[in-house]
């Protein structure tokens, strides 16, 4: 099959586009690289660099395309807090103009690449597709608005959408900004360093942690199954764990002792998170292998960042 996939120089992007790729697909890759590695793609993926904005480029790109991945975002939810207007231009502006590009050339397949921080706080556990979204952060609006315009549009223009809420996903390879890092990396780069690892709130809060290689095993099944047209299905590992428990894993993996400090503000996050996979099962075939214990020490055994420092056992 021939792919394009947007964001692909990304954390998830790039481990997506290089599994097609050794799988024997075509692969274009369009990114911005504001946070993307083009190095970490394979060279079988035909990478061009943009604007998720730029329609006649998207035109370019989409000739001959069977299905495209949609991963391009700004996804750090604290700056979303500060630069809505941003998230609002690359996260819906971008998903409306792939879209009106789709439809002028033809494609006839997108996979959304959506969140579970839609759903905000829920009062049951695990989150269900069928729950109501509660979006607490620009960031989340953004990818309830992209899923609804992708939806909407593709019933309207007769384009197939498979919106995918990924939830906290991580791996070898995810960006690691100096300001607002996503909580593994970070906890994992301050435990090695032996410096503070600082928990937001009391660290009773709980999160879906799923691992990048599960997160693409549903992204390829999605391109190609049937029966998830207009649907949203939840893609994480269904088991939810505490930030507090997450601490512990990280220092057993590394070995390390580094203090921890639980910081008392009030967390506006959701108080817990984690995904019902019962559709994922049946219309993907997604069954996620890797446990976080496990995860972890693969991201510090794969991972160039964390290798050297890593101590504890795999």
């Amino acid at each position: 099959m021939r792919f394009l996939i947007t964001g692909a120089a990304g954390f998830l992007g790039s481990a997506l586009a290089n599994r097609l790729a050794a799988a024997g697909h075509s692969v274009r890759g369009l990114d911005d690289l504001s946070t993307g590695d083009p190095g970490t793609l394979s060279p079988e993926v035909h990478f061009t660099r943009g604007d998720i904005n730029d329609r006649p480029r998207l035109w370019t790109l989409l000739q001959e395309v069977d299905c495209v991945y949609h991963l391009a975002a700004r996804v750090l939810v604290p700056e979303s807090v500060l630069y809505p207007r941003e998230y609002n231009h690359v996260n819906v502006g971008g998903t409306v103009t792939l879209m009106e590009a789709m439809r002028d050339v033809g494609v006839r397949r997108v996979v959304l690449a959506s969140s579970g921080a839609v759903y905000g706080n829920q009062a049951e556990q695990p989150m269900q597709e069928t729950f109501a979204p509660n979006p607490r952060s620009p960031y989340a609006v953004s990818k309830l608005a992209a899923e609804h315009y992708v939806s909407t549009i593709g019933e309207l223009w007769g384009i197939e959408t498979v919106c995918l809420r990924i939830f906290n996903a991580y791996g070898p390879g995810q960006h690691l900004p100096p300001a607002h890092a996503p909580v593994i990396p970070y906890f994992l780069r301050a435990a090695l360093e032996d410096g503070t690892l600082v928990v937001n709130g009391d660290g009773h809060q709980t999160r879906d942690y799923v691992y990048v290689d599960d997160v693409v095993d549903a992204l390829v099944a999605a391109a190609t199954a049937s029966k998830v047209n207009r649907r949203v299905i939840n893609v994480g590992s269904g088991r939810e764990v505490s930030v507090r428990e997450l601490v512990r894993m990280v220092l057993d993996a590394t070995g390390k002792s580094p203090e921890v400090v639980y910081n008392p503000r009030v967390d506006p996050s959701p108080a817990r998170m984690c995904a019902d996979l019962t559709l994922a099962r049946s219309l993907l075939d997604y069954e996620p292998k890797v446990r976080l214990e496990s995860g972890l020490r693969l991201t510090l055994q794969l991972d160039p960042r964390f290798s050297k420092g890593a101590s504890g056992g795999a």
